[in-house]
């Protein structure tokens, strides 16, 4: 990932940390609060700073299965959606044939294949593109793992919270997901693909269940408002409002 600042990447690590400093990356499920007064002020600095190319470089990362990514990265261009499937093959299809296709192209093959409306892709897009951050629990054995999410459409982007507070802006992706649509005024559909970079730190079950529950908090009404408190009020935002949505 390209390095911004070493004052916006302090002022990353320090909110987060600041965020969520009584989570850790296996904590049985606490009844406490998480509110900050200071990560306000920060997370309207990062809304600031464009970091596309970060985004590009790390949805890009996600094909390929390997560790290496951990200790540096190499410029890599985004996969289009022919490197993958026959397009203009699958034109002719139907959206319920294509679908089909899909799924089963990325069954077994390590990947999450699936796919939404394009009427909801353009309303994650567009609630993605003011709040840009998030956090998400995902249970594990008696309690939960706590993941950072990185939004910037047509790319999500996740990290374990704890290496993002260790390693700020060089943190390793974990999984990254990347939307396709090619077929979104054809056929009203886009297609996504997901790719666990980490296997030993995320299963393609728990990777599945990220990308859904991260979905959910963006196209929900309700939820959406914890994302914006989150990226707007966050001294207003409370960690377990969170745990309480998902019934955690």
């Amino acid at each position: 990932m390209q390095r911004l600042s070493a004052r916006v990447s302090r002022s990353i690590i320090f909110s987060v940390e600041t965020l969520l400093s009584r989570a850790s990356s296996t904590s049985v499920i606490p009844k406490q609060s998480f509110g900050t007064l200071s990560v306000q002020t920060n997370l309207q600095k990062l809304q600031q700073q464009a970091i596309p190319s970060d985004f590009l470089r790390w949805g890009s990362l996600g094909f390929y299965r390997t560790s290496r990514f951990a200790t540096g990265f190499t410029p890599l261009q985004p996969k289009p959606l022919d490197s993958i499937i026959d397009v203009e093959r699958c034109k002719d299809r139907s959206s319920e044939d294509l679908i089909s296709i899909w799924d089963d192209y990325h069954l077994g093959r390590g990947h999450i294949g699936t796919s939404m409306k394009a009427k909801l892709y353009y309303l994650l897009e567009q609630r993605a593109a003011p709040c840009r951050y998030f956090v998400i629990p995902l249970w594990r054995g008696s309690g939960y793992t706590t993941m950072f999410a990185q939004v910037q459409m047509p790319h999500i982007i996740f990290t374990g919270l704890e290496d993002y507070k260790a390693r700020g802006t060089q943190a390793a992706p974990y999984f990254t997901v990347s939307y396709y649509t090619d077929f979104a005024e054809s056929k009203d559909l886009v297609l996504i693909r997901g790719d666990v970079v980490f296997t030993s730190k995320l299963s393609d079950e728990e990777a599945k269940c990220l990308l859904e529950t991260t979905q959910s908090f963006y196209l929900n009404d309700v939820r959406y408002k914890l994302v914006e408190r989150f990226n707007r009020e966050t001294h207003e935002f409370e960690f377990k409002d969170v745990l309480q949505a998902l019934s955690m």
